[in-house]
């Protein structure tokens, strides 16, 4: 069926050059710039040219992939002020310089904080090229997008001929009734590529002890980073079937289960058959296996993180990374003292989650050790959490924790019980250490239980 004529008309309408568009952003205004691996690049580069006219222009992000050119143009903080709602590894290297500021958010809280209160006077959002129906899909990154367009008082579209289509789901695109300009890409460049995160054996360690968790019929969520890639490595080779996704992040590993036959959803207790995420970011491995696949369903993260949505599937297992934990098992996986790494993310939601859905298991994962700048070896599992550290999950809601020595359940369990849990998977070097910190500290600890250095 051919386009309507009506929907040609109003394209043509608004469509505008970069340069025209960004004219309407007025110095003190709020301006969004989108999510992940969809940044709109040339309204970027357009509003960095007009650096010089404005003054207190209020920027903000998601994890954002590239270094926007605002901030090229401009490192005064003058004109263009940067936030970022989950810092990536661009946002910490501008955020060492002074250029980034973080806002914190419980994830699945995100779209409810946009409608309640984000002021948006400009939203750049790039999307797929307009369909038949007059729809702009907004391509991996649904999560808070829509609400962001929806909240915003002007609204420019950057179509991207790279961008996939990615199915919903709810909200996953726009219609141009509600689009002022429409922003053509002079290069159409591709969606970022993730460099492969390389997997030691620690990691595949780790990983092993969760397979060995591991269900047929699970509802998986797996977060950023080597150790839940290689369990989906693992997976992907492995015997189980009839699994699920409900994440928060789809990555390339779920590509490899489910071409190995071991994803289908059909145990799932909604969205059955779907694979349920709220934004994507891998390789065009996984932006080609998204792009109009009925099998995956993305939506807004309000649905995605929701704990009592996720928990409606049985037997869902979340697998997040961890920067350190506490004999009082406080768990950091954002920050390294005041320095801001990421962000809370998605971890709060599916470990709360997870304990909730019936036969369903959280963990959080980490080497026992790291190695600083120095040379020197640490412990991750520490008497407290280092100086300035940030809490990403309270002890109330920690499941499981796994190291390459074991794993240990911490619910149900007292102080001096979750710190000798801890310290038995504790690399060996560290633990009389922590023994003693923990008895300074009047944890009781059964120390004849603890497996000792002696």
């Amino acid at each position: 069926m051919d386009m309507p004529q009506r929907y040609i008309q109003e394209y043509k309408s608004k469509l505008r050059s970069a340069d025209e568009a960004v004219k309407v952003v007025k110095s003190g205004d709020w301006v969004e710039y989108g999510e992940f691996v969809m940044q709109a690049k040339d309204c970027d580069a357009a509003l960095a040219r007009r650096k010089d006219e404005l003054e207190d222009v209020k920027v903000r992000a998601v994890c954002i992939t590239m270094v926007p050119e605002i901030i090229k143009a401009d490192t005064s903080r003058k004109h263009f002020i940067f936030n970022d709602w989950h810092f990536s590894g661009f946002s910490r290297a501008i955020y060492g310089n002074n250029l980034c500021n973080y806002v914190p958010l419980t994830y699945h809280e995100g779209p409810e904080m946009v409608d309640r209160y984000v002021d948006c006077d400009v939203a750049f959002v790039l999307t797929a090229p307009m369909d038949k129906n007059g729809f702009f899909n907004l391509g991996t990154s649904n999560s808070i997008t829509a609400h962001l367009a929806q909240k915003a008082k002007f609204l420019i579209v950057e179509v991207n001929q790279s961008v996939p289509v990615c199915l919903g789901g709810s909200r996953e695109s726009i219609h141009i009734s509600d689009v002022d300009y429409i922003v053509e890409s002079k290069t159409n460049p591709p969606l970022l590529n993730l460099p492969e995160t390389p997997v030691n054996e620690v990691d595949r360690q780790v990983a092993s002890i969760i397979m060995k968790e591991m269900e047929d019929g699970a509802c998986i969520q797996l977060g950023i980073g080597a150790m839940p890639n290689a369990v989906g490595a693992m997976i992907a080779q492995s015997d189980l079937k009839d699994l699920g996704v409900h994440t928060e992040m789809l990555v390339d590993s779920y590509v490899d289960m489910y071409q190995a036959g071991c994803i289908n959803g059909k145990r799932k207790t909604i969205d059955v058959g779907k694979m349920v995420y709220t934004f994507a970011m891998g390789t065009n491995k996984l932006y080609d296996f998204l792009d109009n696949n009925p099998a995956c369903a993305s939506y807004p993260v309000n649905y995605t993180n929701d704990p009592y949505i996720i928990a409606r599937n049985d037997k869902v297992f979340a697998i997040n990374n961890a920067i350190e934990i506490d004999l009082f098992s406080q768990v950091a996986s954002e920050s390294t003292g005041i320095r801001q790494i990421s962000g809370t993310g998605g971890q709060l939601d599916f470990i709360h989650a997870s304990f909730k859905s019936k036969g369903g298991k959280g963990f959080i994962c980490m080497s026992s050790t790291k190695t600083k700048s120095d040379g020197s070896v640490v412990s991750r599992i520490r008497p407290t959490l280092s100086p300035g550290t940030i809490v990403t999950v309270p002890r109330s809601i920690v499941y499981y924790v796994v190291t390459e020595y074991g794993i240990a359940c911490l619910k149900a369990k007292s102080t001096w019980e979750r710190a000798e849990a801890l310290i038995n998977i504790a690399h060996p070097d560290f633990r009389d250490g922590l023994i003693k910190e923990a008895e300074a500290m009047k944890i009781w600890v059964k120390t004849n239980k603890i497996a000792s250095t002696h």
